[in-house]
């Protein structure tokens, strides 16, 4: 499926749906209306049907990974083959024909703006990618209206999800990062969010906020069943599964591998807090 969310992003899902992918993989479409070239934001999943619809919106000038999951990257390289353009992250490991991207880096292509802003946390080489000058369509207008309004849409990777809330990929992952990502992105304002799963979000403040509250209850809930065990913050396996079995109870089997792994970050930011 094909959706043009802003003035310069398109939207193209892939076919991978699942309990961690939610829909699919969002693969962005980055270009002004009239480039005849477009960057490409996370190609997603290896598949012939949907690198065809990536290479049908344009010529492919810069390829731009989010993070290293499998279902952002692993169509990388053969888009790259297809089409002769670079492959940049901020892991020099997934770079083909181009350096690793730089936090605070200005790139400048297809017609758009697009600054890159690190946002450890869901994995340590998580970034986000501000397009200052995009703006969803029914933001144009109050836009133009109130000079002072905060302007760009934020394209934020598996930081922020379109449903629900993200995986801290621990040991790799960090929440202590994760939260000092939150408060950065909420700098930028009441912008739109184009995550890489699920659907686009009006307000950038809003959900960081909704985000950060929620990390906080459930810390509040991993000390709570922590007192109850009698135990202090640690990261090994038992004590993983205990506190996952506690605040995870409901959790679908199928993603208990992620509750374990974000049970470990809040350990591990307790632990560190002591």
């Amino acid at each position: 499926m094909t959706e043009r969310w802003t003035r310069n992003v398109t939207r193209i899902l892939a076919p991978n749906a699942g309990p961690m992918t939610l829909d699919g993989t969002n693969t962005l479409v980055v270009a002004a209306p009239q480039s005849r070239t477009v960057v490409v934001v996370d190609p997603g999943p290896d598949d012939a049907g949907h690198l065809g619809a990536v290479t049908a919106a344009g010529e492919v000038a810069l390829i731009l990974l989010t993070h290293h999951h499998i279902d952002h990257v692993e169509a990388a390289p053969r888009l790259a083959r297809l089409t002769g353009a670079p492959v940049r992250a901020l892991d020099p490991a997934l770079c083909i024909d181009a350096p690793p991207l730089s936090d605070g880096e200005r790139i400048e292509a297809a017609g758009v703006v697009i600054d890159v802003v690190a946002t450890p946390g869901h994995t340590a080489d998580s970034v986000s990618f501000h397009l200052p000058g995009d703006a969803a369509p029914a933001a144009d207008a109050a836009a133009n209206a109130d000079a002072a309004s905060p302007t760009g849409v934020m394209l934020t990777g598996d930081t922020i999800l379109g449903r629900g809330t993200t995986i801290i990929a621990a040991p790799d992952g960090s929440l202590r990062a994760y939260l000092a990502s939150l408060d950065r992105l909420r700098g930028f304002g009441p912008i739109p969010v184009l995550p890489a799963h699920g659907p686009m979000l009006d307000d950038l403040v809003a959900v960081c906020d909704a985000y950060a509250e929620h990390r906080r209850g459930r810390l509040a809930e991993v000390r709570h069943v922590l007192s109850r065990l009698g135990r202090e913050p640690a990261t090994n396996a038992d004590l993983v599964a205990a506190v996952a079995d506690a605040v995870y109870a409901d959790v679908d089997p199928a993603v208990r591998f992620a509750a374990e792994a974000s049970v470990r970050a809040q350990l591990a930011y307790l632990a560190d807090a002591r």
